[in-house]
Formats: C-alpha cells, structure tokens, sequence
C-alpha cells in the first residue's frame, strides 16, 4: 500500500491484508492488544498514557533520545548512529503496534521483526544536511501539522471504528479505510521525524500522501 518514493526522507508503507480478516481478533483487539501495548510501554519508559497520538507515537516517544540528540547537533554537529537506530527501532515498533489497533493487519505485532510494516527513516549528514540552530524551533514549526493531526485524530477514530463493523460483518477492511488510515500514520511519522526525531529539516507535505 503506498509505493516508496524519494520525495520525502522518510518512508511508510503496509502491505494491504488481501484475504479474509480474522473476525474473532478483530472483535477482542483492544482486549488481546494489551500485552504488547504494555511491552511498548515499558520500553518507551512511560505509562499507558497516548498523549500526542493515541494510535502509535504517542506513548513511544517518551523512550526517543530527543533532548540528549538536540544537545549533541547544537554544541558537536553531530548525531550518534545508536541513537539514531533506537530511535528508528522504536518508532518502527511502535508502528506495528498502531497497525493492529487500527485493524490495518491481522498477525500480532513482533517485538523484533518488521512483517507487513515497512518504515524507512534517511540517517542525516548532520553536517551538511541539518541546520545547527534548527533543532530548537522545529518543534514550534510543527505546531500546525499537530493541529492539523489533532482533527484528523477525531476522523481516525470513526475509521477504525468503521472498519471494526465491517470485518465483523462482512470479514474485510474496505480500501478505502485502509488508505486513509495509513496516510494518517504516514503523516503522523513524517513530523516525528522533523520535529523529534531531528533526522530531516525538510518541513514535512500536508499530505497523506
């Protein structure tokens, strides 16, 4: 779903469950989800408590090395290569996890292995690619695009919920559902990536595309 392209350093895509959906998962989800939700939690270093996204990033980035990543590109220019894959790990992570809660996939999400969710995440050139004072405005830059996130939250909602009735009744989730909800989650990473993850200063499309 979704072919990777250049245009943007960061990348998402989920293969679309073609066959029929398991309908008994599909009813007891938020109950049979909870084990890994509390595994992500624990690795992220918080409480169950989904703040800027109630659907993936929101617990895990509280386990992102952000704050220690600003300091290291203002005083070094630099970006420490294991920061920067745990931070990818994570949000990878994480992605699964949002994937089975909003009923995109059907197989349970792995700790480990990255199944039919494909995140790609361009390491930067601190040097040559990121501007040094960047990383304390891009958070306020982003400001629009969580606004923005925050709405498109409210119709996420209604989607899911809409895809629930669906596979109980009819044993799919539409494509259209399914489209609009990856285009949420691809847009949702594209300004992690910007505004805490600090990998890209290319100010994230208002897209879901």
């Amino acid at each position: 779903m979704s072919e990777k392209t250049d245009a943007y350093p960061v990348h998402l895509s989920i293969d679309y469950e073609e066959g029929p959906r398991n309908q008994l998962t599909a009813v007891f989800r938020l109950f049979v989800a909870v084990p890994i939700v509390i595994v992500l939690g624990l690795l992220s270093g918080s409480s169950v408590d989904w703040q800027v996204s109630p659907w993936s990033l929101g617990m895990a980035s509280a386990g992102m090395v952000v704050l220690p990543t600003v300091a290291m590109m203002l005083f070094r220019q630099k970006y420490p290569r294991w920061w920067f894959d745990w931070n990818l790990e994570l949000s990878r992570f994480a992605m699964r996890v949002a994937v089975y809660l909003m009923l995109l996939r059907d197989e349970y999400p792995s700790t480990d292995e990255e199944q039919s969710v494909h995140l790609d995440i361009t390491y930067p050139d601190v040097a040559r690619e990121l501007g040094s004072g960047m990383p304390l405005v891009k958070w306020l830059l982003a400001i629009p695009h969580l606004f923005v996130l925050a709405f498109l939250g409210i119709a996420v909602f209604f989607c899911v919920v809409a895809s629930w009735f669906t596979i109980l009744f009819t044993g799919r989730q539409p494509n259209s559902l399914a489209e609009f909800l990856v285009g949420y989650l691809r847009w949702e990473i594209r300004v992690m990536a910007y505004a805490f993850l600090l990998t890209t200063d290319v100010y994230p499309p208002f897209s879901l595309d």
